[in-house]
């Protein structure tokens, strides 16, 4: 590729950028510390000079196009690394304080969450994280966190989400269990079977009455409302648990029942308000969560 014919401006890409996450031109400008007619122009000419549109109007929201999501990837990759190479080169990562609180479920917490902060440690000693595990879905509008990783997109439209990954659940039971019981060989081998649920399991039964099992709430006989205690429950044979492919693969002595059955979708959303536009702290956490949890 000859790069002497490639003209790139970076803010015009960073006004895209703030206009994607942000939702609108005026929550973009505010969130710059710049006018609207001024990022408006930006990325007007960004549109020029890529001969693309980026945006749709919807009534008085604004949506990207799908030439504008696939540009959105790279202009946040590009902007997480020209930050932390800034940070890097100056120091400045040393000395970002304060504290962030994160929230995500008693799995993510345990599973995910220790390299991500580690990574925060080294990078920026002067951050303090408090770790708010809970399988409650925390109001970051009204601060009860500052970051939260959460397996549904958020609705509201004043926060900032980003999609990390896509992982899978799928139906497990400890091999003792499948072997007392016998092992289903089809879905019709699941109507009598116990099962082992996450609270609330009214809506457990739903979704897996909605994916074709023949299941029914009092198949149900344990029920927790801790996804580390369910691991165990399922671990311990008192039932088949729906698992995701991480946790089933990480207990001994479990396997997957009826494996060619389709999965279960299960996002991981990386979620904050928009003061990750003007707190350093909460972007450079923000940024190493996404980089860890990808």
């Amino acid at each position: 590729m000859n790069w002497q014919n490639i003209s790139f401006d970076w803010n015009q890409a960073r006004a895209f950028l703030a206009t994607a996450e942000a939702g609108s031109f005026s929550a973009g400008a505010r969130a710059l510390g710049m006018a609207q007619p001024t990022l408006s122009r930006q990325v007007a000419a960004l549109e020029a000079s890529l001969g693309v549109l980026l945006f749709e109007r919807v009534g008085r929201a604004l949506r990207l196009t799908e030439a504008g999501r696939d540009l959105l990837d790279h202009v946040r990759t590009m902007g997480e690394a020209a930050a932390r190479i800034s940070l890097a080169a100056s120091g400045r990562s040393q000395e970002i304080g304060g504290r962030v609180t994160i929230t995500a479920t008693d799995v993510m917490a345990a599973m995910w969450l220790p390299a991500a902060v580690r990574r925060i440690a080294e990078e920026a000693p002067g951050i303090e994280v408090h770790l708010v595990v809970s399988n409650q879905l925390r109001d970051l509008r009204r601060r009860e966190a500052d970051i939260a990783i959460r397996h549904v997109r958020p609705s509201e439209g004043e926060l900032v989400a980003r999609l990390l990954r896509q992982t899978t659940a799928h139906l497990y039971a400890a091999s003792e269990y499948l072997e007392r019981l016998g092992r289903p060989a089809t879905l019709e081998d699941l109507r009598l079977a116990p099962f082992v649920g996450f609270a609330p399991v009214e809506q457990v039964v739903a979704v897996l009455q909605r994916m074709g099992l023949p299941v029914e709430r009092h198949q149900f006989k344990v029920v927790a409302d801790n996804g580390m205690v369910l691991c165990e429950l399922v671990r311990h044979g008192l039932g088949i648990g729906v698992l995701t492919r991480e946790m089933g693969e990480r207990l001994p002595g479990v396997e997957c029942v009826l494996p060619r059955f389709g999965p279960f979708p299960v996002p991981i959303w990386l979620t904050t308000h928009r003061e990750l536009h003007t707190s350093r702290r909460i972007r450079l956490v923000f940024d190493i969560l996404a980089e860890t949890l990808s």
